[in-house]
């Protein structure tokens, strides 16, 4: 048997721990536990429940233990931009408000007329969205101030969970990336912008890169669980951990696709340039000191809503073939509207959004399925064809990987629309580029580029190539 590692992977809509290990040149994975998450309600703010998340944690380590796996390490990625406040003794002083909740509103503003937003995003290379952790930050010193006052620590919740687990506080640098409070050339918190929005500096933790072992688990949860685990930094943000997995590099852009989608490609320094700056592009931190040049496209939340709207009457896959049966590109929305965060109900979002810009309305589950995938692979190619003007080059290829990857219809949309050749998968993708920075953390693959081979040769990657007479496209200008 060889080593195994435990990937923590926790996303917006599930979470699930998957333990890996490489046998006769192949990453071997086991599912050891699965579980929902959601947002609740405490308050008046949406959150994520935390503590039933770290019991989730808990009970995948025991599973290990009856399953006979003894994991070496454990790593734990989440989604980025949200966070805890700890005081001086290390107690909560805040819920894990979720960036769906709307106490951002209005607060990107109201910093553009403290720190302009040419400058902003020349400092740290990162994209504007209303819920970046700058903002949910400065909500809370214009709201509660006396919160901030007395926080001693900001974690996000993957550094949160770490030091539930081993007792140590850092930041990794992948998800620190994300909060727009870091230098994007210096890879350090941004002291000077703290001061000017007065955000407490002295909260934040050093910032430590992928593959740094934190330390042994604490000594009471090792009783516990009757076994002894190294914490290891993996990508913590998910998507950073997911292009670690992206197998297919050469000359291609990659699509995170989930709740979210991501779209973009690696780069070995920031492009912080008014092009990147207009298109609304990210330069989000990577392993290795890459950069993943990408943006934040709405994703399949969209149809995850529309699925719950439905009362979960049709699966994703029955979804995809209803919407096959409909006539191509009759509405589209653009799918980064806000008016898309967290609708009441998502289905009346959309068909209220086409009555407002006279397109038809979609009615059937088909058309309303319809509807958000062709949007989806509109927004794609405008991605794509950004990228494009950015870089000055055409890329021939796209990969598409994370469970979003298993859509085949959509992916064959994608590539009918974009007109390249579309790789798919890996599925588990970002489980896998968590497993990877542990094991090269351990010493049993040498780099990135042994890992990417090894992910090549161990999970299916399906081609999709453009089909002959494809549907024109109606621009998004008319849509608007």
């Amino acid at each position: 048997m060889g080593t195994y590692c435990l990937a923590v992977d926790i996303g917006a809509s599930s979470g699930r721990m998957i333990a890996g290990t490489i046998i006769a040149g192949k990453l071997e994975l086991t599912e050891v536990h699965r579980f929902e998450n959601k947002i609740i309600q405490k308050g008046q703010h949406s959150c994520w429940d935390t503590d039933r998340l770290f019991q989730e944690i808990k009970t995948g380590i025991m599973k290990c233990k009856k399953q006979d796996i003894q994991p070496q390490s454990i790593g734990i990625d989440t989604w980025a931009v949200d966070f805890v406040l700890l005081d001086g003794n290390d107690n909560l002083l805040t819920d894990c408000v979720s960036y769906r909740d709307p106490r951002t509103d209005g607060m990107m503003e109201k910093v553009f007329e403290i720190f302009s937003k040419e400058r902003l995003y020349l400092e740290t290379g990162i994209q504007f969205q209303k819920f970046n952790t700058i903002y949910q930050l400065y909500s809370l010193q214009q709201n509660c101030p006396e919160v901030l006052k007395k926080a001693e620590s900001f974690l996000l919740i993957p550094e949160y969970f770490n030091f539930l687990l081993a007792g140590v506080k850092a930041s990794e640098y992948t998800n620190a990336s994300s909060t727009q409070l870091v230098n994007a050339f210096t890879k350090k918190w941004d002291d000077s912008l703290m001061d000017v929005l007065s955000i407490k500096k002295e909260m934040f933790h050093e910032i430590k890169m992928p593959k740094t072992v934190l330390g042994p688990l604490r000594k009471e949860l090792a009783a516990e669980f009757g076994m002894d685990i190294k914490v290891i930094l993996p990508a913590t943000h998910d998507t950073g951990s997911a292009v670690i997995s992206a197998p297919v590099q050469e000359d291609a852009i990659y699509i995170s696709s989930g709740t979210w989608s991501l779209i973009g490609v690696e780069n070995p320094f920031p492009i912080c340039v008014t092009k990147a700056l207009d298109y609304n592009f990210t330069n989000e931190g990577g392993m290795d000191h890459q950069f993943r040049f990408l943006k934040n496209i709405m994703g399949l939340w969209m149809i995850q809503e529309v699925k719950r709207n439905y009362q979960d009457e049709f699966t994703f896959a029955e979804l995809a073939c209803l919407a096959q049966e409909e006539l191509p590109f009759q509405a589209m929305v653009d799918v980064n509207d806000d008016r898309f965060l967290k609708p009441v109900n998502m289905i009346e979002e959309i068909q209220d959004y086409c009555r407002e810009t006279g397109q038809t309305i979609p009615l059937t589950p088909g058309e309303v399925a319809r509807c958000v995938f062709d949007s989806l692979a509109v927004s794609y190619k405008e991605a794509v064809e950004q990228i494009e003007h950015i870089f000055e080059k055409e890329f021939s290829q796209i990969n598409v990987i994370g469970g979003g990857c298993q859509n085949e219809k959509l992916n064959q949309l994608i590539a009918n629309v974009t007109g390249k050749d579309v790789y798919a998968g890996p599925v588990e993708a970002t489980a896998i580029g968590n497993l990877a920075v542990q094991l090269m953390a351990l010493g049993e693959v040498k780099d990135i580029k042994e890992v990417r081979k090894i992910i090549y040769q161990s999970f299916e990657v399906k081609k999709y190539q453009p089909e002959n007479g494809q549907i024109p496209i109606m621009q998004r200008s008319a849509v608007k």
